[in-house]
């Protein structure tokens, strides 16, 4: 037999201490939680965990009979305690005993542990996160050398649990967890890791998406939080598999040249009794003053963004996803809880900074100090914030004032497209701003545009139920927002079942309405979208220069009076595409718009075709420009704009391809 307190020369070393005191400890995750280890010729395990205002901490576990007076740990400088414990192994269930200074006791989970138990039991378990070999070199490769802002980047939003569920045909495996919905077969189960590998990539592959999406993956103890109130940051969710699982769906991923982003959360987190909260007997994460600390309407706590400690468990926290599971990006959840100190709180319940203002100075902070590590460590990867406020420059770097993030979500766009698109049709003349107003400010930050799941939540209705009409109006109205969406400027991110049209609110309880696929009309809007992938990822005009002016003009943005608009998408060559969207379902058979070349222009997209479920009303594959100036160009195209529809079209010269089709 060892004694534990035997080894005296342990892992965290005085300058790890030093580090982590400053802030600036970018692997703390490599010392503190649960490492197994040998030491002086011993194998066995390392714990570590920062309690300082603790009067005894002691690790419980499956190996000790869950006994706090048999490993207790010895507490060094910076408030860290530490044991080894001589023949402890992988797989080993623990937890903290945290006494505090009154002599109460707290039992919680590892704030570095890297896997917990399936919900409702909360221990953490010991996990080796080195034993996955990858297989996606060249993926990383190739990210690291290229800017992801002038490529093509579409994102499928999806939250595992609810995207598909397998029922009691395949009996789950040991230790996944059933999943109790009305709608489900009894004893469903959530699919695995591995098997969302095997079904969802190729799906997502099918329609053209360049990256997934997660909802939060980090551990959380209540499935109807969608996993955005966290108490493992450090742990995937043990819902669907193992970290090594996990591993293995990203590698997936990677091999498949499909991108993964993550969502994070390090706005709150909940105050269940295991986690975080009141960790050591004091707010120890947390801001003690409740006018700072707290989101009432949230039932959460604030991290404390002001305490060294506190910002680098939350900024290793970023780099350990990058590190350990190979993900691409982040999209960083309610960015304006952070940076308001006033956000959701009434006057009299809230603190202004130290100059008397309502910004948040740390979480400023935090996010300028996050990204200038994260770029440098990690090039070419994302971090995308829902930021939904006009707070000026969230996507200039930090060095210029910034906070640093390469994309922002475009909530503006988002609420002015689907309350024009709420409308009735003949209302919308009225309301053209909305559809406009957009452009005025789409290149002062790096915008993504997203209709994301809170959308389609809550009472706000699934996407066909926001559409005033019949069921061809809604689908060819889906059709003409979706089309505009993808010719707008800014990158793209959309939310599971929209792609098809799901016809129900999203349900985190349930699958998506898949049994629809069966109908025409689903099927119309999933073949658009893929076929609006195609045409995106092959047109540099759509991509190349989301973010600077000169990828975009307007033709015409002033006809009101018939709900179109016209405008240039260009790439950096100067190359560009025509789009012209009629907003109504009223058939214009005679539009002319100016273009600046003269020569012909191929129909490349329309959705108004048949193949769509559209009327199948076009221009005959294209049309051929004539000498008579408008909008300011020096010639014209004489077009037939369908109704409620897109058209995508692109310049040739008489010379190039085949020989163009007869007007008629």
């Amino acid at each position: 037999m060892h004694d534990p307190y035997a080894f005296t020369e342990l892992p965290l070393t005085d300058f790890d201490r030093h580090l982590f005191g400053e802030g600036t400890h970018y692997q703390i995750y490599e010392k503190l939680g649960a490492h197994p280890t040998t030491l002086e010729g011993v194998a066995g395990v390392y714990f570590a965990v920062w309690a300082p205002n603790a009067r005894n901490v002691s690790v419980l576990s499956d190996w000790n009979g869950w006994d706090g007076r048999i490993h207790q740990m010895r507490k060094g400088a910076s408030g860290i305690w530490e044991i080894f414990v001589p023949g402890a192994t992988v797989g080993l269930h623990y937890k903290y005993e945290i006494k505090n200074q009154n002599g109460h006791i707290y039992e919680k989970t590892d704030p570095y542990g890297f896997q917990q138990e399936i919900r409702p039991k909360t221990a953490s378990i010991v996990a080796d996160l080195s034993t996955y070999t990858w297989h996606d070199q060249a993926w990383l490769a190739q990210r690291a050398a290229t800017d992801p802002l002038v490529h093509p980047i579409s994102v499928y939003e999806v939250h595992l649990g609810s995207w598909l569920h397998d029922a009691m045909d395949n009996p789950p495996a040991d230790g996944y967890p059933a999943v109790a919905a009305a709608d489900l077969k009894p004893g469903a189960r959530f699919l695995t890791y591995r098997e969302l590998a095997d079904k969802l990539i190729p799906y997502v592959k099918e329609l053209g998406f360049t990256h997934l999406e997660l909802l939060p993956v980090a551990e959380h103890p209540y499935d109807g939080s969608w996993g955005y109130q966290v108490v493992g940051f450090y742990a995937v969710t043990s819902r669907y598999g193992t970290p090594q699982d996990f591993m293995y769906f990203v590698d997936r991923c990677h091999q498949e040249g499909l991108g993964v982003i993550v969502d994070w959360v390090p706005g709150h987190f909940p105050r269940d009794g295991h986690g975080l909260a009141f960790f050591d007997g004091t707010h120890l994460y947390e801001y003690a003053d409740p006018r700072i600390g707290e989101h009432k309407q949230w039932g959460t706590v604030v991290f404390n963004y002001s305490r060294h400690e506190v910002k680098n468990f939350l900024i290793a926290n970023v780099l350990f996803w990058f590190e350990k599971f190979h993900i691409d990006g982040i999209r960083v959840d309610a960015v304006a809880s952070m940076l308001y100190l006033d956000y959701l709180r009434p006057a009299g319940e809230w603190l202004p900074n130290k100059y008397g203002g309502r910004e948040h100075l740390g979480a400023i902070e935090l996010f300028r100090h996050l990204h200038s590590v994260l770029f440098e460590k990690y090039p070419g990867a994302l971090s995308i914030a829902e930021e939904s406020t006009a707070w000026p420059m969230i996507t200039w770097p930090a060095y210029a004032g910034g906070l640093g993030f390469n994309l922002k979500w475009n909530m503006g766009w988002m609420h002015d497209m689907l309350d024009y698109f709420a409308m009735d049709p003949w209302f919308r003349q009225f309301h053209q701003q909305r559809v406009t107003f957009s452009i005025w400010y789409a290149f002062s930050e790096n915008f993504m545009l997203a209709l994301s799941h809170d959308e389609v939540v809550h009472g706000k209705s699934p996407m066909p139920g926001k559409i005033p009409g019949d069921e061809w109006q809604k689908y060819a109205s889906l059709r003409c927002l979706y089309g505009y969406m993808f010719c707008h400027p800014g990158k793209k991110t959309l939310f599971m079942g929209m792609e098809f049209g799901q016809t129900r609110e999203w349900n985190v309880w349930d699958d998506l309405d898949w049994h629809l696929m069966q109908h025409p009309s689903h099927q119309n809007l999933k073949l658009f979208m893929q076929d609006l992938h195609t045409l995106y990822k092959a047109q540099p005009a759509l991509y190349e220069v989301d973010f600077q002016l000169e990828g975009f003009q307007w033709i015409e943005c002033d006809d009101n009076r018939n709900s179109v608009i016209s405008f240039l998408r260009k790439a950096a060559d100067g190359s560009f595409l025509v789009v012209v969207c009629n907003f109504t379902p009223v058939l214009h058979p005679s539009y002319r718009i100016g273009v600046p070349e003269p020569g012909f222009y191929g129909e490349l997209l329309n959705s108004d075709a048949q193949q769509y479920g559209g009327s199948g009303v076009g221009n005959l594959g294209g049309k051929w420009s004539e000498d008579w100036s408008c909008h300011g160009f020096p010639y014209s195209l004489y077009l037939c704009v369908p109704p409620l529809a897109i058209l995508v079209l692109q310049w040739q010269s008489a010379t190039q391809g085949a020989e163009a089709p007869t007007e008629g």
